[in-house]
Order: structure tokens, then sequence, then C-alpha cells
């Protein structure tokens, strides 16, 4: 019987860790090498090998309280109208882009306290955001953060060009 279990249990996670890996998520799957709050969100980076022999570092933006949604990483830097932050990632130091950001939710809008502006949003909860990027000198590389979260009712404090060491990377 403990053969079976054991058969059992590796079936279990074999099919765990398919599923995983045909997820759409554009991020790594590594262990987060830094971390940031601030905003009423949480940032888990993380940096992983990618196509080609690039970097990936994917940044998952989770707010803290439930129900509020985080801007596209395509609205323009001074938002539509004035209004809304995008959702930013950028790397400096060590580390350079190689490619466009991109997110694992699609797009909704919001049109707030009825402005007639429609502003593009991911889903409440946490989005992933990936920039590929490569290395292109010795000592410590950086992250770039900016978004702002907000609900139906209320938006919390922006966060604007925050800088999140990530440390000497490979």
């Amino acid at each position: 019987m403990t053969v079976t279990r054991r058969a059992a249990g590796a079936v279990a996670a074999l099919l765990v860790l398919g599923a995983a890996g045909c997820a759409a998520d554009p991020a790594p799957a590594a262990a987060p090498i830094a971390s940031y709050r601030g905003g009423g969100v949480t940032v888990s980076l993380r940096l992983a090998p990618g196509d080609d022999g690039h970097l990936v570092l994917a940044a998952t933006f989770t707010p803290d309280e439930a129900g509020f949604h985080l801007y596209s990483v395509d609205l323009p830097a001074d938002g539509i109208d004035g209004l809304g932050l995008p959702t930013r990632l950028a790397v400096r130091g060590g580390l350079t882009p190689d490619g466009a950001v991109r997110a694992d939710r699609p797009l909704r809008t919001v049109s707030p306290l009825d402005l007639g502006v429609q502003l593009p949003v991911y889903p409440d909860g946490a989005v992933t955001v990936a920039l590929p990027a490569r290395r292109t000198a010795t000592g410590p590389s950086e992250a770039v953060v900016s978004f702002g979260a907000c609900s139906e009712q209320r938006c919390l404090i922006p966060v604007t060009d925050q800088v999140v060491p990530l440390g000497a990377v490979g």
C-alpha cells in the first residue's frame, strides 16, 4: 500500500507541475529575490532565465485589500485626462530592458465617478508584469516600479519610481 500512495503522490505532483507549466502567466517560476510594500500594494520580484538566453524580471503587484485593481501598463504616463497611473516596471544598474513589458491579466475598463473617461485596468487582485532583460554590467541591479491601486470607491496613495534593490544578478 505504501508504494501505491507514493505513486499516487508522484502522479499528483506531476499533474500540478504540468498544470503550472501550461498557465498563461508570463512570470518566471522562481523564488522572490526582492519585495516592496507601499501604496496599499505588495510587490514581489522574481528573476528567471527566459528565451534566447535572456532573463525575465517579473513583478507581482498584489493589493493589500480586496476589491482593488491596478492600471494597465499601456496607460499613458499622465493617465487619461490626468486620471490613473500606469503600472510600470523598469530596470537599471547591471540590467537593461530587452523587450516589452507584458501582464498576465486581461484588461477591463472603468469609468470613475461617471466622468466620461474610460480607464484600462486589470481585474481586482494581483497582476504579474514581466520584463525581458539582459545583463549588461557587473554590480548590483535595481528594479523601478510605479503603480496606483483603486477600488470603485477610492484610490490609495500612488507610488512613483520606487527603487527596489535586486542585488547582483547573473
